[in-house]
């Protein structure tokens, strides 16, 4: 079976569906603070005679996790359970390191203990702090500016030592902006704080004007541009980094982006063109801190992986407005 932790959460909801659809057999571990057990039930209903197990549980509670191993026969892990708001982090960075670091920390005794050796980690481009050069490759620095980035990467230079001295090999994915939903599952933040969701939650609670922050860099139209990925291509990238480490691969990270990038502007473009009206923006001065230019190099993970992301960002958007209008209704 293959463990999903944090698999009621957004990204690793859509993991576990592609899982069932596989005819995968599964447990979904949640604590249920940031997922949702509506989720679980989805999961659930998708199925087509693969099993499809729920585990009510916290990371940083060691008996919860130590329990699914001894409770299943687990093969490998595809990790998601963590915080990640960066802002948040900034305001309460123990909440950060002790769930994202100390939690992933059990999992990893607890897979040490039933002699499991393999995990798909879930990182981020954040661990990479502030761009020296773009696209931004493997070999950048890794320099984060918040303790968020610092709780990842700090995951990430724990899996080389468990690798080192204990076997466990480890695939880590830096995701740079995900987007995009099944139509069954998608994004469900509370409060929600990503960009696409809140403009397509404005059209049906009219009201909110959006905010552009910085219409003076140096760009195509002078706003930021930030690496979109489409979540079933992120998905993807998942499902094969399991099959290579299944296949005898090493531990290993790759960038997960498109090699490309939309600006602001373009964002707000793509979504008013699937929604089919006009929505309020006001044009606001930059915000310190906040780079001109984030986009993935992803060559490593075509190379490696045989990774080839195929959604553009208007796939994403409409996927994304489709979900938002059931989520409504519910």
């Amino acid at each position: 079976m293959i463990l999903v932790t944090g698999g009621a959460g957004y990204i690793g909801s859509h993991c576990a569906l592609r899982l069932i659809e596989e005819g995968r057999d599964i447990v979904i571990f949640d604590s249920l603070e940031l997922g949702h057990a509506e989720t679980v039930e989805t999961l659930r209903s998708a199925s087509r005679g693969s099993k499809v197990e729920f585990v009510k549980g916290d990371l940083k509670n060691r008996d919860d996790i130590a329990s699914v191993f001894s409770d299943y026969d687990i093969d490998a892990v595809v990790h998601f359970a963590a915080y990640s708001q960066v802002a948040e982090s900034m305001r309460d960075p123990e909440k950060y390191y002790y769930n994202n670091v100390y939690g992933t920390l059990n999992l990893l005794s607890a897979m040490r203990d039933a002699h499991v050796d393999r995990i798909v980690f879930s990182s981020t481009a954040a661990t990479y702090g502030e761009p020296e050069y773009c696209p931004i490759d493997e070999n950048h620095p890794q320099r984060p500016i918040n303790p968020y980035g610092n709780s990842k990467l700090t995951v990430e230079r724990i899996m080389d030592d468990y690798d080192s001295a204990y076997g466990i090999r480890s695939v880590r994915l830096r995701y740079f902006n995900v987007v995009g939903a099944d139509g069954r599952i998608g994004e469900w933040h509370v409060p929600e704080t990503h960009l696409v969701p809140n403009v397509l939650k404005s059209v049906l609670s009219p009201g909110g004007v959006f905010s552009i922050f910085g219409t003076d860099y140096d760009t195509r139209d002078g706003t930021c541009v930030r690496d979109y990925i489409d979540i079933h291509d992120l998905i993807e990238a998942h499902i094969l980094a399991l099959g290579y480490l299944e296949g005898g691969g090493r531990t290993d990270y790759f960038n997960l982006g498109t090699n490309d990038g939309s600006t602001v502007r373009e964002v707000f473009s793509e979504c008013e063109a699937v929604v089919g009206s006009k929505i309020p923006v006001k044009e606001c001065a930059r915000r310190p801190g906040d780079p001109a230019m984030l986009i993935a190099n992803n060559t490593k993970a075509r190379d490696v992986l045989g990774w080839v992301p195929k959604h553009t960002l208007n796939d994403s958007v409409g996927s994304a407005w489709d979900w938002e209008r059931k989520l409504s209704d519910q």
